[in-house]
């Protein structure tokens, strides 16, 4: 999986596909991971995870972080518009809709278009 190869890279571009390439296999580990911890009772009582969810969550954590920045980058804004997930509701709108546009034609500030 290219996100992991570039595990805290911030620079460059990332298509929707890697992105969302990304996300559907970070979700199916975190099922996995979420039927682990209630099959082998790591789930502490009152909590949401157990021990293998919070070794996954930390594990993909800064990729996770990065590739967000380099979906960002690849519609031509700033990294640092991941903040904007900060803002509770319209926060995650607005990333959600960076996370769905198209990439930005031809090459940007942060490196080529990673389609082509």
């Amino acid at each position: 999986m290219d996100a992991l190869k570039k595990y805290v890279d911030f620079g460059g571009r990332a298509s929707r596909t890697q992105f969302w390439m990304f996300v559907l296999v970070y979700f199916v580990l975190a099922v996995v991971a979420a039927i682990l911890d209630y099959a082998l009772g790591t789930v502490p009582d009152g909590a949401s995870t157990g021990l293998i969810g919070l070794v996954l969550a930390l594990a993909l954590f800064l990729p996770s972080l990065a590739l967000t920045v380099r979906r960002i980058h690849d519609t031509g804004r700033s990294g640092w518009w991941v903040l904007i997930l900060l803002v509770p509701c319209i926060g995650f709108i607005a990333w959600l809709v960076f996370a769905l546009q198209a990439s930005e034609e031809g090459a940007n500030q942060w490196g080529p278009n990673p389609r082509h």
